[in-house]
């Protein structure tokens, strides 16, 4: 197992989770570092639908403008049905990770594919338990990958946002 280059953040909406990717991006952080993972469509009542663009997915419905602000953001958007999950929205490197995991048959040992994507990251199995229930109940699980001076820089600037808030 590899080290994790990678720290996590939970959030509770999809609206905290955008509002911490537009004040990193606002704060100059390098986008091509920053994953995100939510659902939240389960409860959708009216049409929705994916296409892509380019590398670009458009999405309608009733959580549409938030994928879609988060997809020109982050890269490599897509969208998985996952056993126990059911429907996945993503963008980030984290996206390779998925896809790589659920090429080379790694989902084993009683995990999801999502569960193997993190611990092929280095994420151990208690942490990986508690991101899927995280996701399970709709949250929104934000990856910074990267060094520890880029994990705490981003850890800095959300602290320093929220400060601001509070102020």
């Amino acid at each position: 197992m590899t080290t994790s280059n990678s720290s996590f953040i939970v959030f509770d909406t999809h609206t905290e989770a955008e509002k911490a990717i537009r004040t990193l991006s606002h704060a100059g952080f390098d986008m091509k570092k920053l994953s995100l993972v939510g659902k939240g469509y389960h409860s959708e009542e009216k049409p929705m639908g994916f296409y892509t663009a380019g590398d670009r997915i458009k999405v309608w419905g009733g959580t549409g403008a938030f994928w879609g602000g988060i997809w020109g953001l982050l890269l490599a958007p897509a969208v998985f049905v996952l056993p126990g999950l059911g429907l996945v929205g993503m963008a980030g490197p984290f996206v390779a990770t998925l896809v790589g995991a659920l090429e080379g048959a790694v989902v084993v040992g009683g995990l999801s594919a999502l569960g193997a994507a993190l611990t092929q990251i280095g994420v151990p199995k208690d942490q990986v338990i508690k991101y899927e229930a995280a996701l399970k109940v709709d949250k929104y699980l934000l990856v910074v990958h990267g060094n520890t001076e880029d994990q705490a820089r981003a850890r800095e600037i959300l602290a320093d946002a929220s400060t601001q808030v509070a102020a």
